[in-house]
């Protein structure tokens, strides 16, 4: 079958598993169980809010064939999100192309938790050749301690059902097609990938496969018209079925994506422009008129009438303020003392449980 850009994501396009062969799978023994490195386990568990903070941004690149010629489009934006109530990240990646006038694409969509567990995710793959098109579908999602995963996958007419669910205890170290992406631009970020990280993944029968992450060290690419420093990964992606598969990426210093491919493919997604820089430049102050904010002097004048209420209840409380007051204020009207404060203090001195030695300048009154 040919190359697709859609094989740069996934090598599903090559799997020639007869329709229907594996519908109604309910669970696989795989034997011995797999499991994630140490490594890979405590990368997991030192990710910082702040570096994910720096993986919020969305990347574009183009495909391209080896001959140079443009064959489509990939994207992968970040954002944070909300899911089953808790706080996330929502990743979305899409390729889309054609070959030989024939349209191709995969998306992915996953909710990702601050740890890079996967909560939920959805993978959807097309191509649609003249005389055959195939749709792959895949749906995993948590649900009562377990990963269930549902697959389906259509060639032209005829649709073959797949499902499994593994307990989420024996998934320590899932990385999946959605969650790789946010991993890969934490290690870039990071400039340095440990070795021996191996984590858990599917392949494209749902067994649990191991994929590792290593470092390809820094090299030049001209990006945009200009030679940048990039960094490299290479992912491995192994298979019960088939041979390992694997992708080689390169990033630039701020995690960014320039290039992406999978060895053994005449296809390439490349950065064509350097990714625009926040603007440094002081922005423009707006004032705040909040009396003409009708949220905020709503919530001033509620403010100001409890406050009143609140005050007026302590002095209903304690009526012996009242006469305190009047008293002083009558005594100063009387008087009419120049240096007010100083006669405020001897006023009150006999109210003090432990007055203090009164100042040998002040003048009596």
């Amino acid at each position: 079958m040919m190359d697709t850009p859609l094989e740069a994501i996934h090598p599903w396009l090559e799997d020639e598993t007869p329709a229907g062969a594996l519908a109604g799978i309910e669970g696989l023994d795989l034997g011995e169980k797999l499991k994630s490195s140490d490594e890979a386990i405590t990368f997991m568990s030192s990710i910082e809010p702040a570096e994910l903070l720096k993986c919020v941004f969305p990347d574009s690149l183009v495909t391209v064939s080896e001959g140079g010629r443009d064959l489509g489009q990939f994207s992968v934006t970040v954002e944070f999100a909300r899911r089953v109530q808790k706080p996330c990240l929502l990743l979305h990646a899409q390729s889309q192309g054609a070959i030989d006038d024939s349209p191709c694409g995969t998306t992915v969509t996953a909710y990702i938790t601050t740890d890079l567990e996967v909560l939920e995710e959805d993978y959807h793959e097309y191509v649609k050749l003249k005389g055959h098109s195939l749709d792959k579908r895949c749906h995993m999602v948590q649900h009562n301690g377990q990963m269930v995963i549902d697959k389906v996958t259509t060639v032209g007419e005829e649709a073959a059902k797949e499902s499994v669910s593994y307990p989420m205890s024996e998934l320590r170290g899932l990385v999946t097609e959605g969650s790789n992406f946010l991993l890969m631009r934490l290690i870039a970020l990071r400039k340095k990938a440990p070795e021996h990280m191996t984590f858990l993944s599917f392949d494209q029968g749902l067994h649990i496969i191991h994929t590792t992450f290593s470092e390809l060290g820094l090299k030049q690419l001209e990006v945009g018209g200009k030679t940048m420093e990039v960094f490299g990964l290479e992912r491995i992606v192994h298979s019960v079925e088939d041979s390992p598969t694997t992708w080689q990426c390169y990033f630039l210093a701020d995690g960014h994506l320039a290039s992406r491919v999978q060895v053994g493919s005449p296809i390439t997604m490349r950065l064509l422009q350097l990714p625009s820089q926040p603007e440094k430049a002081g922005f423009e102050t707006i004032p705040l008129v909040w009396e003409e904010d009708m949220q905020m002097r709503s919530k001033f004048l509620d403010r100001k009438e409890e406050l009143k209420a609140d005050h007026a209840s302590y002095l209903r409380q304690h009526p012996d303020i009242r006469a305190l007051i009047s008293d002083f204020l009558q005594f100063l009207l009387l008087r009419k003392p120049d240096d007010v404060f100083q006669v405020a203090r001897e006023y009150f001195l006999p109210f003090a449980s432990h007055p203090p030695e009164p100042s040998l300048k002040a003048p009596s009154l």
